[in-house]
């Protein structure tokens, strides 16, 4: 089953699930009175949702499958300001030139960059199954860093990820973060993605940011890079000026993308 197959589900059946998602159990009764629909007409949407093996019925509703769950938790990720993350991603493009090696996080910006990749001849090494199978289709050259597979990002965490990428050297690194302030520095609240991440950015000779307008001044658990480990940051917004004055100190390059 793809994550692909939640997209064209009815919109009750689409708020079912995310519903689902973030309460596990759905009651039949709770749905009915949200919705201003009958119970029947509730029933018939969890019966088709488990017809479609989303769903596990339960005495008075249903619960989320554990599949489901990581497929739909990636697919709302995804979704998510798509416009600024090809906006970046073009962006980001032009800091790639033939010949070069290009290391790709699990974030759903550098997937995005990853379906570039087939405007410039490059070496990639992919952090998740997504990209991978992005590269696989395009024809692109990629290495794939295993390890823990990390479901709700579809990448590769733990000692054996972070052994190997520590013996590549890639010309760019490009990655993204669930949260940036000045004084945090880029966060994520998953802490398997966190050692990944920070494996990666001291991997790379050059090592870029991506990162979408929203999450800026936001902040997450734990800390993925400072401003000494990144030299470029692309964003899909202009900053506040106080913010532009401090990353220019750092010696951090800004490029908004158009």
């Amino acid at each position: 089953m793809s994550i692909d197959n939640v997209a064209p589900l009815p919109g009750r059946q689409q708020d079912i699930l995310r519903r689902a998602l973030s309460e596990k159990v759905v009651r039949i009764k709770d749905l009915a009175a949200e919705f201003g629909v009958h119970e029947m007409t509730v029933r018939r949407d969890l019966d088709a949702l488990c017809e479609q093996g989303k769903l596990l019925r339960v005495h008075g509703g249903a619960q989320l499958l554990d599949k489901t769950s990581e497929e739909l938790s990636q697919s709302m990720r995804a979704a998510q300001n798509v416009d600024a993350k090809e906006r970046i991603a073009r962006a980001a493009l032009l800091l790639i030139q033939d010949g070069d090696t290009v290391a790709l996080d699990a974030s759903t910006t550098s997937l995005a960059l990853a379906r570039l990749l087939p405007a410039r001849k490059v070496q990639v090494i992919a952090c998740s199954l997504d990209a991978a199978n992005v590269l696989s289709a395009a024809g692109v050259p990629f290495l794939m860093v295993g390890g823990n597979f990390h479901a709700p990002a579809r990448s590769f965490v733990g000692a054996f990820f972070t052994d190997t990428i520590s013996r590549l050297h890639p010309d760019l690194v490009f990655f993204s973060a669930k949260a940036y302030t000045f004084e945090t520095g880029f966060t994520d609240p998953h802490l398997p993605e966190v050692g990944a991440k920070r494996a990666l950015i001291a991997s790379g000779s050059s090592v870029v940011a991506l990162l979408d307008s929203s999450k800026v001044g936001r902040r997450a658990l734990a800390t993925i890079a400072g401003h000494a480990d990144i030299n470029t940051l692309i964003t899909d917004a202009d900053l506040p000026a106080e913010l532009l004055s401090q990353l220019d100190e750092a010696d951090i390059q800004v490029i908004v993308a158009p």
